[in-house]
């Protein structure tokens, strides 16, 4: 939200901001009743999936109507309120050759994109260097061991990728996403023998039918042959795409609004 216009004496300087979540808020418009009220209508607006602007009055008086408390700067100040498009965050588990290509890719996207690998040199910034224009905000995890512990690190909604270069490691990541409840989509790479072996041992590792279902593999579009490293990243940030349209027009509830 953002103080559009004052009169008088006000808590607050017009162009100031405040960015407000269903749990957290980010700076301040002022304090007080308009705060509070500011902040009830714009957890309202989330909770509603609201995409329209509003815009709040108030007037800084005793005299004036309140809600939570007095607040009697004597002026008056107008606060618009407007909701923030979330943008997509996508976890690519693995940066060999397809890994690597697919992030240069979604770089160029306004998207969140977490890179994980349990090989050092494979996150080294010389190999990174190709996304230091990025457009997208890009956060590296470095996890010798156990990378499927970053799996619950990450944000509610995200897309994870899984194409590591080894197989137990991607089966144990499978099975971690799976655990977790809270991820968009998980993509698998890799052939229809791999996904039978996975299937037998995520069922094994006590994972039911349908959640093992709501893993896709292979991951890109079906239409679009090649084994190439760069067509295959096409193919899979082509799909990627598609996934982010279906889910800003669905508006799942699970992704963490802002307004």
């Amino acid at each position: 939200m953002t103080v559009v216009s004052v009169r008088g004496h006000s808590p607050r300087e017009a162009g100031a901001k405040m960015v407000v979540s269903s749990d957290h808020v980010w700076a301040t418009v002022g304090g007080g009743n308009l705060e509070m009220v500011a902040v009830d209508r714009a957890r309202a607006m989330i909770a509603e999936q609201l995409v329209e602007s509003e815009v709040l009055e108030f007037k800084l008086s005793d005299k004036a109507p309140y809600q939570q408390a007095v607040q009697c700067c004597g002026g008056e100040m107008k606060l618009l309120l407007e909701p923030l498009a979330v943008v997509p965050s996508v976890a690519i588990f693995g940066l060999g050759h397809v890994g690597l290509e697919l992030a240069r890719i979604l770089a160029r996207h306004d998207l969140e994109l977490h890179l994980i690998d349990s090989r050092p040199d494979q996150l080294s910034a010389e190999r990174l260097a190709v996304l230091d224009d990025a457009v997208a905000g890009v956060h590296i995890h470095q996890v010798p061991v156990l990378p499927e512990l970053v799996v619950g690190e990450l944000p509610p909604g995200t897309h994870a990728l899984v194409m590591t270069h080894d197989h137990a490691e991607d089966a144990a990541l499978c099975d971690a996403a799976l655990r977790n409840g809270q991820l968009a989509t998980i993509g698998l790479i890799g052939s229809s023998a791999k996904w039978s072996r996975f299937q037998r041992k995520l069922a094994e590792d006590g994972n039911p039918p349908e959640a093992i279902a709501t893993i896709t593999t292979p991951i890109g579009l079906p239409d679009l042959p090649g084994k190439e490293p760069a067509t295959i990243a096409v193919s899979v940030a082509a799909w990627l795409l598609h996934q982010f349209i279906a889910e800003r027009n669905h508006a799942p509830a699970h992704r963490e609004a802002k307004a």
